[in-house]
């Protein structure tokens, strides 16, 4: 009979994290499939710096939450802020709420 183990215990079930602005809650795709593809996507020599963030903003937001942020009419500075707080997230650096 084989052995099994159930490691339910050691997981983690909090869910994605979020950004918000203006009140508008945007979920960060954080799963491990997406982040994954994304470690690729960053450590890939032959992708232009602009593709990388296109794709990564593809990957770590769903369509909905593209659309809350392409609703905001942000600049490119603070969308790139938007992209590198959700990228920021998968790198294990997000600080507590309120800091910068």
């Amino acid at each position: 009979m084989s052995k099994t183990i159930d490691i339910t215990d050691k997981l983690s079930f909090e869910g994605n994290p979020k950004l918000i602005v203006r009140d508008i809650e945007i979920e960060v795709n954080t799963d491990a499939p997406t982040v994954l593809k994304f470690m690729k996507l960053i450590n890939d020599e032959e992708s232009s710096e602009s593709s990388t963030m296109l794709k990564t903003y593809e990957l770590l937001f769903s369509k909905e939450n593209r659309e809350k942020i392409e609703s905001l009419n942000l600049d490119f500075s603070d969308f790139m802020i938007v992209v590198k707080s959700a990228m920021s997230f998968i790198n294990g650096n997000s600080g507590k709420e309120g800091e910068e």
